[in-house]
């Protein structure tokens, strides 16, 4: 049954109003908020309630502020990644750390992707992704250890022409992959790793490469800032 009343503190109501503006267009980039008198006025309620709603917004880098003259839609906009491209685009300022290459057992999802026996170990590669310096982005990719076992894919440094090109070398060509994405709260390594605001969601993708013979040869998670990603969907009708 639908709720027929929103439970969440007000200044998140408010917040979620603003931003629904901000992401429509209606308070286009550059463009001055209201004043906080006026957002008081506008919602009818405190300013304290208004300054809270405020500092959501600058907290997720929707809007920023600029002495003497207000508050201010900023630029910098979500980044838009089409949902079945197979490399997310990488234009200036995109870099990435890796932070682990170990032999894990790795959860049940992902065994069963692999077609791992219970309890069967795959080699981890576990990754950030920046932009401008800032998190935006976890990966936690699995192979077999069968594949990956005397291949770069085991060595803790970054891999020149990526795995998709260890993994040809190897004999198992990259042939398609399948999405599944989802929403939900972050976990603490999450939250903290990626820097984010209190009230800010991940976006998950859970993807299944495939070679040959619909074998799978990796499976990649990756956790993206929710207020920093938008996913783009493409369909050609016949």
């Amino acid at each position: 049954m639908a709720r027929k009343t929103d439970g969440r503190p007000r200044y998140q109501q408010i917040a979620a109003d603003l931003r629904k503006q901000i992401m429509s267009g209606d308070l286009p980039i550059g463009s001055r908020l209201p004043s906080i008198a006026e957002l008081v006025t506008q919602f009818s309620v405190s300013t304290r309630t208004i300054q809270d709603a405020i500092q959501t917004l600058k907290d997720e880098g929707v809007i920023e502020a600029q002495h003497g003259r207000g508050l201010f839609v900023r630029s910098q906009r979500p980044h838009v990644v089409e949902v079945d491209a197979y490399f997310e685009p990488a234009p200036g300022g995109y870099t990435y750390d890796l932070l682990d290459v170990v032999e894990v057992i790795p959860p049940v999802d992902v065994a069963q992707a692999l077609r791992l026996d219970p309890g069967q170990a795959a080699v981890l590669r576990h990754r950030m992704t920046r932009y401008a310096g800032d998190p935006v982005e976890l990966h936690w990719s699995y192979y077999p250890v069968d594949i990956a076992r005397g291949t770069p894919l085991t060595r803790r440094t970054k891999i020149r022409g990526g795995a998709p090109q260890v993994l040809a070398e190897a004999g198992y060509p990259e042939r398609k992959f399948v999405d599944r994405v989802s929403v939900r709260p972050p976990t603490s390594e999450e939250f903290l790793a990626l820097d984010l605001p209190e009230t800010v969601q991940v976006i998950c993708q859970f993807r299944v490469i495939y070679s040959d013979d619909q074998r799978p040869v990796e499976v990649t998670v990756m956790a993206k800032a929710g207020h920093l990603y938008e996913l783009q969907y493409e369909q050609h009708i016949s």
